[in-house]
């Protein structure tokens, strides 16, 4: 006699649904990225033909790699996800209404960009924009943006421009600080959760903010960063979260305005490779002082010569050649290990999603 099917067997999950749901989400964003980079690479040869001399195409191989750790930093993504790292929705979080807003201003601000690239100006600022009181290294136009990152616009085209960077990936190497944050935090299990400090420096547009809110709704958190027109940027994407607001203040990450052993712990998110080496032991002893005894420290930024594919050193070549990062071809190769040792931390470790590279280290009690 044959059996008849369970119905349940017939049916997916709601989990399979929902995973599948993700992958066409994130294969959409790689697609528009990708065919936004196709366009755009096109008209900036024909406007900066020797741009084009100076990049270097990427291997078969280093393309199939590539999309190798893609798909592995995706299912990671899932995973954590799964199992309650963060909630599944967040995997679904996406600013559609910046999107249909602002990315028409992408196409019309790169003549703008283009003009800067043929005329080599690095450091060049509209005259209503306040540069006083900001560290020279700062004053740059970073990715050729337009005034650097101390415009309204900037802050506002900022997020969309990364996610087409990545091809839709920054959302998901962004959350690779989650998991390690939450671990690190559980030596205060005897702390309530609303008393909980976490602070990401640098914040800029608060959307690793917004992701740790999802992660740790009850924890008290904090973001500082340079800039008056990002930190108003955040101010108005953290005010869609419910619950209690970050506090978000204007500083300097070299001077935090912050009393000593105060968090429990810190993020940092694409920040290092934009500073130069003395400011980075600066920025992490600063971050070692305001960190509790058994806090956690967790870096997120680019990934390094040292412990990348040999393949993938061609990327990390066109990088500083395509956009202005003046600090990067040192950050590739500097030691950060060393640099969190000496500040103080101890238990450091690194792991490597995709593009991107993480430090976890530890203040010892």
């Amino acid at each position: 006699m044959q059996s008849t099917p369970n119905i349940d067997q017939l049916i997916p999950s709601l989990d399979t649904l929902t995973k599948a749901a993700y992958q066409a989400f994130q294969d959409g964003k790689s697609f528009f990225g990708v065919a936004h980079k196709s366009i755009s690479d096109r008209l900036i040869n024909i406007f900066l033909p020797e741009r084009e001399k100076k990049v270097k195409p990427l291997s078969p191989k280093a393309l199939l790699m590539l999309q190798e750790k893609r798909t592995q930093l995706l299912e990671t993504d899932w995973r954590d996800a799964e199992n309650g790292v963060y909630p599944v929705s967040l995997l679904f979080e996406n600013p559609w209404e910046d999107f249909f807003r602002y990315y028409p201003a992408v196409w019309i601000d790169m003549p703008k960009i283009w003009e800067r690239v043929r005329n080599k100006e690095y450091q060049k600022f509209d005259s209503e924009i306040d540069r006083e009181g900001y560290p020279r290294y700062y004053l740059q136009n970073f990715h050729y943006q337009t005034n650097g990152y101390l415009s309204d616009m900037s802050a506002n085209l900022y997020d969309l421009q990364v996610e087409i960077l990545f091809n839709g990936t920054a959302d998901p190497m962004r959350r690779r600080v989650l998991k390690p944050l939450k671990e690190g935090l559980s030596a205060f299990a005897s702390v309530l959760a609303p008393q909980i400090r976490v602070l990401d420096i640098a914040c800029g547009t608060g959307r690793t903010l917004k992701m740790i809110r999802a992660s740790l709704p009850k924890a008290s958190l904090f973001g500082v960063d340079l800039s008056p027109a990002y930190l108003r940027k955040a101010n108005q994407l953290l005010s869609e979260n419910p619950g209690e607001l970050p506090q978000l203040l204007q500083a300097n990450v070299e001077e935090l305005p912050y009393l000593d052993n105060y968090f429990h712990g810190i993020t940092s998110v694409f920040l290092f490779h934009e500073l130069p080496a003395e400011a980075r032991q600066r920025v992490i002893d600063e971050c070692f002082r305001v960190i509790q005894p058994g806090g956690v420290f967790v870096i997120c930024d680019s990934m390094q010569k040292t412990d990348s594919p040999e393949e993938f050193e061609v990327m990390m070549e066109n990088f500083p050649a395509i956009f202005h990062e003046p600090y990067y071809r040192h950050y590739v190769t500097d030691d950060l290990v060393e640099r969190l040792e000496k500040a103080g931390f101890q238990d450091i470790k690194t792991e490597n999603h995709f593009v991107s590279k993480y430090w976890i280290a530890h203040k010892g009690d």
